[in-house]
């Protein structure tokens, strides 16, 4: 393996706030740029970084409270997508990348949309895997969400269920799945990701972003709008276990892009725990096929 494919774990720090994250590649003005969701962090991305790094400059960060970037008390910062969305722009202009291919995830999804959304020339390519942009994709896991969304009492709030908690952190990796599938689960990652959510102040820092995903759902026409005018070559990855984000979703996609390319496996929500080398290759193949449509060199 070439010395600039491992991966490099870096920091930075943006507006009084240190970003860690982690990188594997050259480091180039074009860039692919992955997004993690809730509750992990760049460590989701551990095992496909250093595949993507042979080809391609590649950056992981850790979303400000999450993984080790800082989470600034929850009457100090902003809190929302929106926000978070320009720190992450604010990190990859201080790395000079100016276009890139965007990969996201559950909670790093509206956080990628707002970017792409802002500046869709950045943006050469869209990868989804388990993120949801469509009414399709929400099921009725979300009725109690969307009532308090709509409602925010304390009456309404109690009849979500419990799951900002250590077991509630596992059931992200494990929810729907049968035993066989669990066992490949390796338990260092909810673990590591309950380490980190139970930092002081940081269960009300989720709470916030989580009631601030109703704006998310608002805006699935307009990201509707946006696939249909802007068409970004799309691959949809999913883990058809999830109990989160539908299946239906993926069909969702299909009828508004024109370049899409679809992939299902039996997995879970955390796709990339049990399918890595897979997914690698797939993302290898279509990043050099986004590149060349570009006229950029793989």
């Amino acid at each position: 393996m070439k010395r600039t494919a491992k991966t490099r774990h870096l920091s930075r720090e943006l507006a009084g706030t240190t970003l860690h994250y982690r990188e594997a590649g050259v480091p180039s003005s074009t860039a692919v740029l992955l997004l993690h969701g809730f509750p992990s962090s760049s460590y989701s991305f551990r095992d496909v970084l250093p595949v993507l790094g042979e080809h391609v400059y590649v950056i992981a960060p850790d979303i400000p409270g999450f993984g080790f970037s800082d989470a600034p008390p929850l009457d100090e910062y902003e809190y929302t997508f929106e926000h978070l969305s320009h720190v992450i722009e604010a990190l990859i202009d201080d790395l000079r990348v100016e276009r890139y291919v965007l990969y996201v995830t559950d909670f790093g999804t509206p956080v990628g949309y707002h970017m792409a959304m802002r500046h869709p020339e950045r943006v050469l390519g869209l990868i989804v895997q388990n993120g949801n942009a469509h009414e399709a994709g929400l099921n009725e896991a979300w009725d109690a969400p969307r009532k308090y969304w709509a409602e925010p009492t304390e009456e309404n709030k109690s009849a979500i269920p419990e799951w900002l908690n250590f077991a509630g952190t596992r059931e992200q990796y494990l929810g729907g799945l049968r035993s066989e599938l669990q066992e490949l689960h390796q338990r260092e990652s909810w673990h590591l990701d309950w380490e980190r959510l139970s930092r002081p102040g940081n269960i009300d820092i989720q709470f916030q972003l989580f009631y601030d995903y109703r704006k998310h759902v608002a805006r699935f026409a307009d990201i509707a709008a946006y696939h249909q005018k802007h068409q970004p070559p799309c691959l949809v990855l999913w883990g058809r276990h999830d109990p989160f984000y539908d299946i239906a979703e993926v069909m969702a996609y299909h009828q508004e892009m024109t370049t899409f390319d679809a992939h299902i496996y039996d997995a879970g929500h955390f796709l990339l725990e049990t399918h890595a080398p897979q997914v690698a290759e797939l993302l290898v193949t279509f990043i050099d096929d986004v590149f060349n449509r570009a006229g950029l060199p793989a």
